[in-house]
């Protein structure tokens, strides 16, 4: 299982907002691409960047940091926030980025996701669910639809997706652990490959995910909990890949 550090941008900064609100920011590092690094340093494999101003805007924002972020570490990076359009997906290929995450749009348009995989290539293209109560959640979390996770994950993958980013919003920033129960049933009903993000806090929430691993739970994004010290991003690394 692979740890992803997040790296939330927003202004310019490396920030962490608790359940998506955009009220509720925590600011961490003025410069991101600092904070990569040190990930790198500390054994990271992935990043996980999220542009939070494009997430709420619909259209990207912050491009121009992604690729300097980018651009300072060796390792593969993935984006997501406000990415609606395929001009915007060949802009942050563009930038570097080796995946993209499409959300909000895969439920508006799930026509251009079938696109987006054709053009790009499956393995570059994932889907981000973000779930709330059970019920998918867009526009930066901002509108709850009456569409069930496992309803849109099914439809996702007939797109030609392999792989979801999936997210229980009540749970994110929270540091009250993942939604194991949600997150297994999403991997055992529909075959897609799983990153579980959202209140992942310590280790023993580490060692519940892994066990998902055969089910097709294949990640898991860890933000909050390295910021403030909850988990090592040395020690996560070491349980996920089963020597911990």
């Amino acid at each position: 299982m692979l740890i992803f550090p997040a790296i939330d941008l927003r202004g310019g900064k490396c920030v962490r907002l608790r359940q998506g609100r955009e009220d509720a920011e925590t600011v961490y590092a003025a410069d991101p691409a600092a904070v990569a690094r040190l990930w790198v340093e500390r054994g990271a494999r992935w990043l996980h960047l999220v542009d939070l101003d494009g997430a709420f805007a619909g259209e990207p924002r912050q491009l121009p940091l992604v690729e300097r972020v980018v651009k300072s570490v060796s390792i593969p990076v993935q984006l997501g926030g406000g990415l609606r359009t395929l001009e915007q997906i060949r802009a942050a290929f563009g930038a570097g980025v080796a995946r993209v995450i499409l959300g909000t749009v895969a439920v508006s348009n799930p026509e251009l996701v079938r696109k987006a995989c054709a053009e790009f290539g499956k393995s570059r293209i994932v889907v981000g669910i973000d779930a709330s109560d059970g019920w998918v959640a867009v526009r930066g979390w901002k509108d709850v639809t009456s569409r069930h996770f496992l309803d849109v994950a099914r439809e996702i993958r007939e797109l030609g997706v392999e792989r979801l980013v999936f997210t229980d919003t009540s749970r994110d920033g929270m540091l009250l652990g993942p939604n194991f129960q949600a997150t297994g049933e999403l991997a055992r009903r529909t075959g897609l490959r799983i990153i579980a993000s959202g209140g992942i806090s310590s280790l023993e929430d580490l060692m519940e995910l892994k066990k998902l691993e055969p089910a097709g739970v294949e990640g898991a994004i860890l933000g909050k909990a390295l910021y403030e010290g909850k988990i090592r991003l040395e020690e996560a690394i070491s349980v996920a890949s089963g020597k911990g």
